[in-house]
């Protein structure tokens, strides 16, 4: 019996969105901060890696050291050429579907990817995908608790509260149950900054009515354009919020 594992869908048009993608996601500041957060987890003797959803390379193109080799894999096209402009080997590819030998890889990391995996069962699948790939003792790297990570405490997430998605796609203790009955074992967390990712309400009106938080807010009994008003009436319109602390698990291939 064949069994089927749905696709990677995309909540926004990243062919559309990739040349001004990285702009309004904390650019370069945000991206180092991340690929040090994947290397303080990464194995002395990893030397190949794999990054998937690797987007516009902005990330990937950062996870260097000696003799180590890093590839991407995006399923958009226009990310894809925007990495390979950065120097990153790419392969266009479903998470889901990796042309990759099982157990031919070191590590394979997941930055911001799990968290836009809404449909169900995808989110197993890509981590039970993560596993294929990997030799025994590989790592597996993935943000977690991504979306929820912006909630700071502010007037925005009081607004934002009756909102929220109750079941997010990259919840933690979730990702860890998935990742166990894949054979990945939780051994290690990093956490670091989201740079540039301090929320302002003028912003943060314009990005739900782009569909940019479609993976987090789900206006309820309103219109996002009504939800966005109430953003519009905050004040400091300009003035960003606390950012973001993220959290990276990893996981280890028994």
């Amino acid at each position: 019996m064949t069994t089927h594992i749905p696709s990677v869908r995309s909540l926004l048009d990243y062919d559309a969105e990739a040349e001004a993608y990285d702009t309004t996601r904390g650019g370069i500041p945000r991206a180092e901060a991340a690929a040090a957060a994947v290397l303080e987890l990464l194995p002395a003797d990893a030397h190949t890696l794999l990054d998937i959803g690797c987007g516009t390379g902005i990330v990937t193109s950062r996870i260097s050291r000696p003799a180590l080799r890093v590839l991407g894999a995006d399923a958009s096209p226009g990310m894809a050429a925007v990495a390979v402009r950065r120097g990153v080997p790419v392969t266009l590819a479903d998470a889901a579907r990796l042309p990759v030998r099982s157990q031919s890889l070191d590590a394979v990391s997941a930055v911001w990817l799990l968290h836009l995996l809404r449909e169900p069962g995808l989110v197993p699948a890509v981590i039970a995908e993560a596993a294929r790939v990997l030799r025994p003792g590989g790592v597996f790297l993935a943000t977690v608790d991504k979306d929820s990570a912006h909630d700071v405490g502010s007037d925005i997430d009081a607004v934002f509260a009756a909102h929220l998605t109750p079941t997010p796609s990259d919840a933690s203790g979730e990702v860890e149950a998935y990742a166990a009955r894949a054979g990945l074992l939780a051994v290690g967390e990093a956490r670091f900054t989201g740079h540039g990712q301090g929320r302002t309400p003028r912003g943060s009106a314009e990005s739900l009515l782009a569909g940019r938080y479609a993976s987090r807010i789900v206006p309820r009994g309103i219109t996002a354009r009504e939800l966005a008003a109430r953003l519009e009436l905050l004040p400091d319109q300009d003035v960003p919020r606390a950012e973001p602390t993220y959290r990276i698990r990893s996981f280890v291939r028994v």
